[in-house]
């Protein structure tokens, strides 16, 4: 597998969950982690983390927040500009309800977070690999942007957006050395259905009981391999779930 010393890793939405287990996978190949949350002090607190990452550099950053995700981008070190692979990680889901009976606040969250942050992200961090002649844009996707599942209509529709977003952008950088990346995870097992629940612990646990979901180390792995395929190999896509999930709407649960 090629090492990733010297290179510059950064990953949106690093401060729990798949982001956090991506840079701690990235820092066992000696990375330099370039690392943003919302919450400033997780992202300090992994800091202290990451053993065999060559260097780390965090900051608080909202990717709703289009003027923000430009200054702030624009405005990096001139050390941790040249960025060689983007992880879009940052993303959530809010409610499990029926189109018509949801509260728009969920839909403008979800949309602002995981198609438009996405986007602002990737527009100002792609003009420089391309420039540099070298790159790799990983977005987490899910299985929900390939089926849709009752009362996930929107949350499905960002992801669906996602794997759109990421062929076109394949598309837009033909002729360039850049490549691009969409992982597509079935059910993990990490703080996503609190957060989706607003912290109703006791049904984000429901979600996973008598099943045997993904993990977030699961995902990182993943987004590590494509990552460190020969310079000449773009993997297109990742679809994966665990061995009791075969789509968005099915699954078995044991016991």
């Amino acid at each position: 597998m090629e090492k990733f010393a010297g290179k510059i890793v950064f990953i949106t939405g690093a401060s729990s969950g798949i982001g956090e287990a991506t840079a701690k996978a990235f820092a066992a190949l000696g990375a330099k982690l370039l690392l943003c949350a919302r919450r400033q002090e997780k992202l300090e607190a992994l800091a202290a983390e990451l053993d065999g990452a060559e260097d780390v550099f965090t900051f608080r950053l909202d990717v709703r927040d289009r003027e923000a995700v430009e200054e702030t981008l624009r405005n990096l070190p001139d050390e941790w500009k040249a960025i060689d692979v983007l992880v879009n990680n940052a993303g959530l889901s809010r409610g499990l309800t029926k189109v018509y009976q949801d509260d728009p606040e969920n839909w403008e969250e979800m949309i602002d977070t995981n198609v438009k942050g996405l986007l602002y992200v990737t527009k100002a961090i792609v003009p420089g690999m391309v420039e540099r002649g070298r790159g790799h844009v990983v977005s987490l996707g899910s299985v929900a942007g390939h089926q849709t599942y009752a009362n996930g209509a929107v949350y499905c529709a960002t992801k669906a957006a996602e794997r759109v977003l990421s062929e076109g952008l394949k598309l837009d950088l033909m002729g360039t050395p850049v490549r691009v990346s969409t992982i597509d995870p079935g059910m993990v097992e990490t703080g996503f259905s609190e957060v989706r629940f607003r912290g109703d612990t006791e049904r984000a646990a429901k979600v996973y009981q008598n099943i045997t979901p993904l993990t977030a180390e699961d995902i990182a792995d993943a987004i590590v391999w494509v990552a460190t395929r020969p310079a000449h190999v773009n993997i297109h896509e990742i679809l994966l779930t665990s061995i009791d999930q075969a789509n968005s709407n099915v699954l078995v649960r044991r016991g």
